[in-house]
């Protein structure tokens, strides 16, 4: 998240702790809004856990999502 939150401080000129506000409001408000297996992948990669292990996680999330019946109307 530091990557982040450096490159809006670099792109906006904001403070540091306004620029970790920003995207703190603005990756939660993507959690809610997309499917959770690709907020999984946000955490994921989010907490250092690279690349590959991100997916891994995104992987297991949409066989898990493709596993449960589909909701019906």
């Amino acid at each position: 998240m530091e990557e982040l939150v450096s490159l809006v401080v670099k792109k906006t000129g904001l403070p540091k702790e306004t620029a970790q506000n920003v995207v703190k409001i603005v990756l939660d408000f993507l959690k809610k809004k997309l499917p959770p297996t690709v907020g999984i992948a946000i955490d994921g990669f989010l907490s250092g856990k690279g690349q590959a292990a991100a997916a891994a996680d995104l992987l297991g999330g949409f066989l898990n999502t493709a596993k449960k019946p589909a909701k019906k109307k």
